[in-house]
């Protein structure tokens, strides 16, 4: 995710989450940690054609980000203390909902999780939303915990989910046949 992303990302935000959209200004502040050697974000969006589709964020707390090896180091991160993860959001257009694309973009921010060199990854899911819970649980996350009237200002509960080795292999039992083997999905690219 770019800046140039953040309007279209803004537009699925307020049809999808309505009442408790994030604004732009938080958008803005993530993508400000998601860049350079000391990157602590990892932000996605999924396009098919000119369209945004879907998108996706995850923030890391431990060993900072060595991407690709692009940035001149030898890929091996210091120190030897394992961070935590924590998925901020995954948003898919409902046109694209039950295509896999959800799938991939958790498969995205786990494969950021262990460039993170996370050993865990957490995240919250409206209690009500059974589908994105379905998803989690496909790739091993658990419910741990209730966070009582979490997303606001709907007073709605956040069940809290941890997946403990997001380096596993993940081969979700529910997830689509690829159609493209570059993209997995026909006619949609994701983007970091």
């Amino acid at each position: 995710m770019r800046w140039w992303d953040i309007e279209p990302v803004l537009q699925v935000e307020r049809e999808l989450f309505p009442e408790d959209a994030w604004s732009r200004g938080m958008f803005w502040s993530e993508l400000a940690h998601a860049r350079g050697p000391a990157a602590t974000r990892r932000y996605v969006v999924a396009e098919e054609g000119d369209r945004l589709v879907g998108y996706a964020g995850l923030t890391a707390a431990g060993a900072p980000f060595e991407g690709d090896g692009a940035s001149g180091g030898d890929g091996v991160s210091g120190g030897g203390a394992a961070g935590t993860a924590d998925v901020q959001t995954i948003a898919v257009t409902r046109d694209h909902w039950g295509t896999g694309l959800g799938s991939r973009l958790l498969t995205e921010l786990l494969r950021a999780a262990t460039a993170f060199e996370c050993a865990e990854v957490f995240l919250e899911c409206r209690i009500d939303n059974v589908r994105a819970q379905r998803l989690y649980e496909r790739f091993g996350f658990e419910t741990i915990g209730v966070r009582k009237g979490y997303y606001q200002p709907g007073n709605v509960d956040a069940l809290v989910m941890r997946l403990t080795d997001p380096a596993a292999p993940v081969n979700p039992t529910n997830s689509m046949t690829p159609t493209n083997p570059v993209n997995g999905l026909e006619g949609t690219e994701t983007h970091g």
